[in-house]
């Protein structure tokens, strides 16, 4: 990747950064004033529904990676990130498994995770892995935004130790996808 194409793959992630609060957070309570509370509140439904399809965007884009681009450094970073969201997708599941918030049908992708998936089907060599890096870093972004709301305001204690839980591994995925896009990762 060169400078530019570096520059301007930091500027798309700056700008996701600077971009509108995700939509996820539409669920937001008033709080009166002088309440010291959290100003998002994620309820527990909204939480299941996007961590849920967030980690299966994860999974998915990250085999298609592995299939579409064998450079070491993606390779790794798909490796890691499908791991580590299985992981967390098995442990969710075992949580959920008597839990009264669990979705009545499995969660599918999201409009939006789903058409992100398939851009990156249809897109090619430098173009598939400069898109796939930019949507990693967008979609870490947005599940570390939900997780550190969820952690902090979360009315279920199970999924709030959840949330806490699985907030680092996300964190290490933002930095090892920003570090394969600064070129700092071979």
């Amino acid at each position: 990747m060169n400078f530019t194409n570096k520059l301007a793959a930091v500027g798309t992630a700056l700008a996701l950064v600077l971009a509108p609060v995700p939509a996820v957070f539409a669920q937001v309570e008033a709080k009166p004033a002088g309440d010291a509370s959290p100003v998002f509140v994620v309820d527990t439904s909204s939480f299941l529904i996007q961590t849920m399809s967030s980690n299966q965007f994860e999974i998915q884009s990250s085999e298609l990676a592995k299939e579409k681009d064998q450079e070491v450094a993606i390779v790794e970073v798909a490796d890691m990130i499908i791991a580590d969201h299985t992981k967390a997708g098995e442990t969710l599941e075992a949580l959920l498994a008597d839990h009264p918030a669990r979705p009545a049908e499995p969660t599918a992708l999201s409009p939006k995770h789903q058409k992100m998936l398939d851009q990156l089907q249809a897109a090619a060599g430098a173009d598939f892995k400069a898109l796939y890096l930019d949507m990693q870093v967008q979609a870490h972004m947005e599940a570390i935004a939900l997780f550190r709301t969820y952690a902090g305001s979360g009315d279920d204690q199970t999924l709030v130790g959840f949330a806490r839980e699985t907030l680092p591994a996300l964190e290490t995925h933002l930095a090892h996808i920003t570090a394969v896009m600064q070129g700092e990762h071979h």
